[in-house]
């Protein structure tokens, strides 16, 4: 396989993978009482530990102000816990309460029954393959993302 390839199967599986998230995204469902945004930012805290704000705006592709707001919310209600670091007081940390980390463990209870239904219709040999091949795909990503840290 050439380097074009390999390149061009990468961003056709990103482009697949994207387009199966949103239909996990279209479904209204609020958990606990909570949007998906705000349950989003929660499980990825309880998944990845403390964050700060300015990295999870980044990566939610929200604007700060807004996932201030967001936090405000999460924090008045005991899920998230915000700390400011004291070596530079500029920075403000993130991260999950235990109360939290049962709300994202719902979600992500609600997000695997999903993934399921979608999923359903493999056949047991489709399934197969498709898990070795994520396990592959795991391994080798999460050994770029050592490699780079």
């Amino acid at each position: 396989m050439s380097h074009k390839e390999f390149i061009r199967l990468l961003e056709s599986n990103i482009f697949i993978l994207d387009r199966l998230a949103d239909k996990l995204k279209r479904d209204p469902v609020l958990i606990c009482g909570y949007p998906k945004q705000q349950i989003s930012v929660l499980v990825r805290l309880n998944i990845g530990g403390k964050a700060k704000l300015k990295d999870i705006a980044r990566r939610e592709c929200v604007t700060t102000p807004n996932l201030c707001a967001s936090f405000r919310k999460l924090e008045r209600d005991g899920l998230v816990l915000r700390t400011i670091d004291e070596k530079d007081r500029r920075n403000t940390w993130y991260s999950c309460t235990a109360e939290g980390e049962v709300v994202a463990k719902k979600a992500l209870d609600v997000m695997r029954a999903a993934i399921e239904k979608m999923f359903e219709k493999l056949s047991a040999a489709e399934e197969e393959i498709l898990t070795v091949s994520l396990k592959n795909i795991n391994s080798i990503l999460t050994n770029m993302e050592l490699d780079n840290a």
